[in-house]
């Protein structure tokens, strides 16, 4: 008769043929076989339950996991074409890598598991109770013998009082004791840890509850509704109220994860779940108003707390109640966890002040704005634009340490004689030299919009509304970028003595005008020392030099600033270019000043006085205005004052498979703790008449594991049982 689980250690003794394993003790990655003329089934169903599939699954699982983790998951899409490119991009969204965890294939995989492993759950967890419970008892002598672990010897009792005195020492080392006649032999048998085998029940069943939450809390209820009631995912833009309802998700839905966006002021009774391309509406039971957010900041202007102050109303009963949403601290109401998620401008309204940034004009126009809204601007030219108002921050932390962002074209400068960009580079001012500390500082409020041209074509920018200071000047900051996965650069205006743009905005107009170029030519060669006697023929050189140089920084379509002088400098004899490059600044830097002084006498202002300061603000201004060619826009808006209208951003989810991924977890811990920590042992003595009246004993034990610890706890009974 076959032994069930008994598999004495493989040392230095062959088994016998009554000792013959179960399948249970095996590692046997076979399933369950069906008994079925339909071959694919019963191939079907093997597979389905065997060991090797579940493995397999668990390792693709694995893999998608890691790719999920890898790549950053439900970003909008434009980022990741930009991260990998067209051809790419298309591949990887084919097999949803830009959302794993709702992706068809990976809740199939699940869906899967979990059946696979409930199958082994199925096909072993019977056998194994029935061997917890097993004696085990059907034992023979010479089958003893066979065990590596096992001891033999004659005690001077007899058979029924040796048999009780050996099951109190092994009761008392906690094991459980049974004793079997065995003719006129006696059996005792003994158990301890089989609480191990539970472990494995505990484990395997701990998989199959933490998917199936997984799998409540996934996307998986929502795909059912769109397969079977016709729903679908809402793409474009529309007031909620007026979505139809086919794209709406009832109370009734299982599971979800979404966010409503409310405004100060405003209320919400639905939230937004992302799904696919699109969105769908999800129907709640009560309506939030937003009362306030509040916004506690650090010294340093970085955000240490918000929360919202709102007001709860049930739509069943009517009533309502406040409650104060936090960060870690959610509303958990009628099964739905509302969570502070971030917070975002809820319509601030704006006023700036736009400055032309093309030709020769500098007077200042007022503009409105308010944040998600649009406000139609023409240029001087003609041209048409729509300012698309992105964003409002009252609050900006920057690194005032780092210079590496600004709105330059050293590169291309670089591109010519190196002699010529060395010298060109040492006039480039501040924004050349970058350093390496970090100083934390709020610069202040900053405005954020699109200006979007009749073609559909649209640049980004940041404009801060305060000077920072900068390397020993006070700048604006204007910011653009040409597509959201780039980082802002930074074009800097210089501040004049009253805090604004009004004097660098002049000397841009001057430097686009021909006839001030022409004035402060003159001016500049009037104003030169000369020794010669031929002063007219020298003046006259000096205003065609000034004017040129002006004329060539001022550039055309193609180029100005520095890189339409280095490419002038570039088309001269190598030999000569450093040399020239000195006087051709020299000269630029004293027209510039002249230019100036020009500009600011047609307005009515008196001249500025030549001293550091303003020597500092005209090098500043220069770079600036070498820079502006690559702003790329016609106009400079300058934010002046705005009406602030918060708005808090609430995750609300409904996650019923939460509370049975704890369970799976607890299972989980008990069952690898049971099969880690406890060792299950078996003990027999087989207890027969000796010579003389004494009684022989045969003592075996075996475990499923051998250890230092089991090799002790052996001779310990052994000692104890046979004190001689």
């Amino acid at each position: 008769m076959p032994l069930p689980n008994i598999a004495p250690t493989r040392h230095e003794h062959s088994q016998p043929p009554e000792t013959k394993p179960t399948t249970l003790m095996t590692t046997s990655t076979e399933g369950i076989v069906l008994q079925t003329r339909r071959r694919w089934l019963s191939d079907a169903v093997e597979l389905l339950s065997s060991m090797r599939f579940a493995i397999s699954l668990l390792t693709v699982i694995s893999i998608a996991s890691i790719v999920g983790t890898v790549v950053t998951q439900n970003e909008p899409m434009t980022n990741y074409v930009n991260q990998f490119g067209p051809f790419w991009f298309e591949i990887f969204a084919h097999f949803s890598i830009y959302s794993v965890y709702a992706a068809w294939w990976f809740l199939l995989i699940m869906a899967f598991l979990v059946t696979s492993t409930s199958l082994c759950i199925t096909r072993n967890a019977p056998k194994m109770l029935k061997d917890m419970k097993s004696w085990r008892e059907t034992v023979r002598e010479q089958s003893l013998r066979n065990f590596h672990h096992r001891a033999e010897w004659s005690a001077p009792l007899g058979g029924e009082q040796f048999a009780a005195q050996a099951a109190r020492v092994v009761a008392s080392d906690g094991y459980q004791v049974k004793l079997v006649q065995k003719g006129e032999a006696t059996l005792l048998t003994a158990k301890q840890g089989a609480a191990n085998k539970l472990g494995y029940i505990f484990a395997h069943s701990a998989i199959v509850i933490i998917c199936v939450g997984g799998l409540l809390d996934s996307s998986l209820p929502i795909r059912a509704q769109q397969w079977l009631f016709d729903k679908e995912a809402f793409i474009g833009n529309g007031i909620i109220a007026e979505i139809p309802e086919r794209h709406r998700l009832g109370l009734g839905n299982l599971t979800f994860r979404g966010n409503t966006f409310i405004p100060e002021g405003s209320a919400s009774k639905t939230a937004i779940v992302p799904v696919g391309e699109g969105v769908m509406i999800q129907e709640l039971p009560f309506t939030l108003q937003l009362e306030k957010f509040v916004v506690d900041f650090y010294s340093t202007g970085m955000p240490k707390l918000f929360a919202s102050n709102v007001i709860v109303t049930d739509h069943e009963t009517g009533k309502s109640f406040p409650a104060t949403i936090k960060v870690n601290e959610p509303l958990i109401y009628k099964g739905l966890s509302v969570y502070q998620s971030s917070f975002e401008d809820g319509g601030s309204r704006l006023r700036l002040v736009g400055y032309p940034m093309n030709g020769p004009r500098s007077s200042a126009f007022n503009v409105e704005g308010e944040v998600g809204k649009s406000t139609p601007l023409v240029s001087s030219s003609g041209s048409e634009y729509t300012i698309e108002w992105s964003g409002f921050r009252p609050f900006n932390v920057e690194n005032t340490s780092v210079n590496g962002q600004d709105v330059r074209a050293v590169n291309q400068a670089k591109s010519f004689n190196e002699k010529v960009s060395a010298t060109l580079d040492k006039r480039l001012g501040s924004a050349a030299n970058t350093k390496k500390t970090k100083e934390l500082k709020n610069v202040g409020p900053s405005v954020q919009y699109k200006l979007r041209d009749k073609t559909g074509q649209a640049r980004e920018f940041n404009n801060y509304m305060l000077p920072v200071m900068l390397d020993g000047s006070q700048v604006f900051l204007a910011g653009l970028r040409e597509s959201p996965s780039e980082d802002f650069r930074y074009l800097r205006i210089p501040a004049d003595d009253k805090g604004t743009v009004n004097e660098w905005m002049r000397l841009r107009a001057a430097i686009s005008d021909s006839a001030l170029r022409e004035k402060a030519a003159v001016s500049y060669a009037q104003k030169m020392p000369l020794t010669s006697t031929d002063n007219k023929s020298l003046r006259d050189q000096l205003k065609a030099s000034s004017l040129r140089a002006m004329s060539i920084f001022a550039g055309d379509r193609e180029s100005s600033g520095y890189i339409a002088i280095a490419r002038f400098i570039g088309t001269l004899p190598e030999d000569q270019q450093e040399k020239a490059a000195d006087a051709f600044m020299k000269i630029l830097n004293g027209s510039l000043w002249e230019l100036w002084q020009v500009a600011r006498e047609k307005d009515g202002l008196p001249a500025a006085t030549a001293d550091e300061k303003n020597g500092r603000f005209l090098q500043v201004a220069s770079n600036a205005l070498a820079d502006g060619f690559f702003y790329g826009a016609p106009v400079f808006l300058q934010l002046q004052g705005f009406d602030q209208v918060k708005a808090s951003v609430l995750q609300v989810t409904k996650s019923p498979g939460k509370n049975v991924v704890y369970l799976g977890c607890l299972l989980l811990v008990l069952g690898v703790f049971a099969m880690l920590y406890v060792r299950e042992r078996r003990l027999w003595i087989w207890i027969r008449p000796g010579e003389d009246g004494s009684t022989h004993a045969l003592m075996a034990m075996s475990s499923q594991r051998r250890s230092l610890d089991f090799d002790k706890e052996f001779e310990r009974l052994k000692a104890r049982l046979n004190p001689e």
